[in-house]
């Protein structure tokens, strides 16, 4: 874990600007709330609010990312107003906020704007319940979101917007389809409702004040999982963030009490850490939110020993919602959902290979280089879905290896993907008819795997190219690799490449 941290790439430094901007975009959001004259709840709301901005929203292009933070407020303030209303009627409160939960999750049917506006609404009703919010704080809360989510875009689309200099980021894959239960996100939002019940109502009985860390933790074990293997690692991976985190908060929060130079100083680093460490380890990034969520509750001067095994406790309890619910409603299994990915992936390489037969049978128009980045999208859906099979935990070595196997072998397709799409316009390897037959080999090879009913066609003797023929080589590597593939996606039943 500490060596992904520190030695995964960065290229272009996007994890460091992404970093730094939230510091520069959260800091600037409590000051123009300070100067508004908002007390410190009100200040910690509307960083909060300025936190999400910048993290949530993920659009592929800065405009829809501009249009997904103008409605964020839309979204938030009605959650907010029916927090604040209902503070004094708890039966009506934890109805509305299971109602937000399940709300949230469906919504992430509709791609990244929709997984945005989501999590929004869950983190308002949350604040809300953090802060005690009442009906007689709503103005001033309200006004410290508008100010901290104006601020965030001010920084993000005006001061140090650097997207604006790079190419449109490739929208990430949508979900598996299908209607009504088949479809992954309906499943959980049913699932993110009965955990979330469980945790609330188990939350409640380990304390009645600060339940809804319980809630919360069911709801983040659910961000970003598509099936049961997932959600289990991610909830052990959030136990275990939580518990690094509160050993640190022992050693750097509790000594301070609350003194707001060293504590404002020591949230600022906080914020970076999330940000930098949110894509590569989730264990890292909840280490953080735990460090900042001890430091706000020094600034309030509620920070204790006790709070803070308080906050371990709800965490287990929230992730064990997860779990039952991934396990006993509508289970989603981590084979279905890889073996899903693993179809598209296949598919796009089918899809890179017959642009390549089309140009190489004189479709100038065609470009297989505009199937990589997509291709390169599908495998990174692929690795998270198996990482619940590689996880060091996981006792089934036999599926671990297989895993290993089959992620090895798609990145291996992945490369040679690459490097055929970077030689496909060379016109000389247009006139080779060798180059046009492997092209068809590799797709029917796909098909083979996709459909599940011809043999996968290795390649022939004849056809093994020359180290010197670059177009050649890639192809005769991509059919070798379709052609291993055929072991491990073929296990027998029993004993299938991810478990149920």
């Amino acid at each position: 874990m500490l060596k992904r941290v520190f030695t995964a790439p960065d290229p272009g430094r996007a994890r460091l600007r992404f970093a730094a901007r939230a510091v520069l975009g959260i800091g600037l959001a409590v000051v123009v709330c300070g100067l508004a004259g908002h007390s410190l709840p009100g200040a910690v709301t509307g960083g909060l609010a300025a936190l999400l901005a910048l993290f949530t929203v993920a659009d592929p292009t800065v405009r829809g990312q501009a249009v997904t933070t103008a409605l964020l407020p839309v979204v938030g303030l009605p959650v907010l107003a029916a927090a604040s209303a209902l503070h004094d009627h708890p039966v009506a409160r934890d109805l509305a906020f299971l109602t937000v939960v399940g709300a949230g999750v469906y919504a992430r049917r509709w791609g990244p704007r929709g997984h945005s506006l989501g999590v929004f609404a869950f983190m308002t009703f949350f604040v809300a319940q953090f802060l005690h919010a009442t009906p007689g704080q709503l103005p001033e809360f309200a006004a410290a979101v508008v100010l901290a989510v104006l601020t965030a875009a001010a920084v993000r689309f005006g001061l140090w917007c650097y997207e604006r200099r790079q190419p449109p980021a490739p929208a990430s894959p949508a979900p598996p389809g299908g209607t009504g239960l088949a479809r992954v996100t309906t499943r959980q939002a049913v699932q993110a409702v009965a955990g979330s019940g469980f945790a609330l109502v188990a939350g409640q009985l380990v304390s009645g004040q600060r339940w809804y860390w319980a809630v919360g933790a069911t709801w983040w074990v659910f961000v970003n999982t598509a099936s049961r293997g997932e959600t289990l690692v991610r909830g052990f991976r959030r136990v275990l963030g939580t518990l690094l985190g509160i050993g640190l908060g022992v050693l750097l929060v509790i000594p301070l009490h609350g003194v707001a130079v060293p504590t404002a100083v020591l949230v600022a680093v906080c914020v970076f850490g999330i940000f930098y460490t949110a894509a590569v380890s989730y264990t890292w990034m909840m280490l953080w939110v735990t460090l900042l969520a001890e430091s706000l509750y020094g600034l309030l001067g509620v920070l204790t020993p006790g709070l803070l095994a308080l906050r371990l406790a709800e965490t287990a309890v929230g992730a064990l919602g997860a779990w039952l619910a991934v396990v006993f409603v509508l289970p989603v299994t981590t084979h279905a959902v890889t073996d899903g990915w693993i179809q598209r992936a296949l598919r796009c390489v089918h899809a890179c290979t017959a642009e390549a037969a089309a140009r190489l049978a004189g479709d100038q128009d065609a470009d297989p280089a505009l199937r990589v980045s997509e291709l390169e999208q599908l495998l990174a859906r692929v690795r998270q879905s198996v990482a619940p099979l590689v996880h060091p935990l996981n006792p089934m070595l036999g599926r671990k290896r297989r895993a290993r196997q089959v992620l090895a072998l798609l990145d291996d397709c992945a490369r040679e993907i690459c490097g055929r799409a970077a030689v496909a316009a060379d016109p000389e390897a247009s006139h080779d008819a060798r180059l046009a037959a492997a092209c068809w080999r590799v797709q029917a090879a796909v098909e083979a795997l996709t459909g599940g009913d011809a043999e996968p066609v290795a390649a022939t003797a004849a056809a093994r190219p020359a180290a010197e023929e670059a177009a050649l080589a890639h192809l005769h590597g991509l059919e070798r690799a379709l052609a291993e593939l055929a072991a491990p996606l073929r296990a027998s039943s029993g004993s299938p490449l991810v478990g149920a």
